[in-house]
């Protein structure tokens, strides 16, 4: 079994949080390129069902990143963090086992399948004294954060509103697999969802009750690229979900998610306040720009980028968990913590039930609005420190 990193936090001594990998998609490249330049981070180990996909990778990434299979991963005393990059089917599987061998765990979005999934996962890991860290950690980019900060700062006065939307024709027409969009579990509000709730909860906080309503246009969809174009496949879940998040402060957000609808000229998200409004950046994104339009204006002015972690990516959210237990010490959150993450997933799946019954649902959890991120670069920061000493 491995050993727990402790509460003295990982970064003890100058040392980084050791981490191993486990599912070798396409995705793990965009987390490779953040390791690279994030000192607070060494990946010592991946693994894969496909060992021959574990393998690549190691290989690519060189650095003294080995290859192995899945036990020998749970199991290495040098691996202090598990980020888990499976199928969201086995993402609560597979953080159960890591946190049985005493190891941290980061997750890809969302935390697991069902909350019901999700809570086992948190239970364990409270009870092992174990961290929970997930995606997405795109809210810990310059674009959101610099939006958090004009609203903290009052440049909108009090927030009253928001909308959040989101529309494409659908994945088919480009994915050459795109089966498990259309199935449940899937659909848009599960797949990009994560990404606008959590923003949403990052600038207006958490949400205590939502209404919604969902349909879906078409009873199947037709393969537009790869070996399988003009293939069809069904249509097994609502591909158009909209509703309104009330949240804990009182604001109103509209939100949009659509497969079914061709363009929109909407801003991602838009917050609305007494002394003006906000357009927000993507939230898929880390970077962007924050256009603000005051009372009394007559045009929208951008802002300067104010605060977040400077040119990141994905895996920041792990960083930001070391640093985290390092700089804060026991009992912190991380900000792309397992708490906001489950919290965001009941607000998901809260919205999808009062689409089935018809009337508003209570959310039931809670997670405080994460602390904000200062302007930074990690790296930066890392080599200044180490010059300094």
């Amino acid at each position: 079994m491995g050993k727990p990193v402790g509460t003295e936090g990982p970064r003890a001594g100058g040392k980084p949080l050791k981490v191993g990998i486990i599912g070798c998609g396409k995705i793990v490249g965009q987390y490779l390129a953040s390791f690279r330049r994030l000192p607070d981070v060494e990946l010592v180990a991946v693994a894969d069902l496909d060992a021959s996909r574990a393998q690549d990778v190691a290989k690519d990434y060189g650095e003294g990143a080995r290859a192995l299979g899945v036990e020998e991963l749970l199991a290495a005393d040098d691996v202090d963090l598990v980020l888990n990059l499976t199928i969201p089917a086995a993402h609560a599987e597979v953080a159960l086992a890591a946190i049985a061998a005493g190891k941290h765990v980061y997750g890809e979005k969302p935390l697991a399948a069902t909350t019901a999934e999700a809570h086992g996962v948190l239970e364990a890991a409270r009870e092992a004294g174990v961290i929970v860290g997930c995606a997405p950690d795109t809210v810990l980019g310059t674009g959101i954060q610099t939006a958090r900060k004009a609203i903290d700062d009052g440049l909108i006065g009090a927030p009253v509103a928001a909308t959040a939307t989101m529309v494409t024709p659908g994945h088919e027409r480009w994915h050459p697999n795109p089966d498990f969009y259309y199935v449940p579990g899937g659909g848009p509000l599960l797949d990009m969802g994560p990404y606008y709730v959590s923003a949403l909860v990052t600038l207006l906080g958490p949400v205590v009750s939502v209404i919604g309503a969902a349909s879906h246009t078409r009873s199947e969809r037709v393969i537009g690229s790869g070996p399988r174009a003009g293939e069809k496949i069904p249509v097994t879940t609502d591909t158009h979900v909209t509703g309104v998040l009330m949240h804990e402060s009182g604001a109103l957000s509209t939100l949009v998610m659509s497969f079914d609808a061709v363009q929109t000229n909407s801003p991602n998200i838009e917050i609305h306040g007494s002394l003006g409004t906000l357009a927000v950046s993507d939230p898929n994104h880390f970077d962007g720009d924050t256009r603000l339009f005051r009372l009394g204006g007559t045009e929208w002015e951008t802002l300067p980028v104010s605060a977040g972690y400077v040119d990141s990516g994905r895996g920041y959210g792990i960083a930001d968990l070391a640093r985290s237990l390092a700089d804060a010490g026991p009992g912190e959150e991380p900000r792309a913590g397992g708490t906001l993450a489950f919290h965001v997933l009941d607000v998901m799946e809260s919205l999808l039930r009062s689409a089935g019954t018809g009337r508003a649902e209570p959310v039931v959890s809670r997670a405080e609005r994460p602390r904000p991120v200062a302007l930074q670069n990690l790296s930066q920061r890392e080599r200044e420190d180490s010059l300094s000493t």
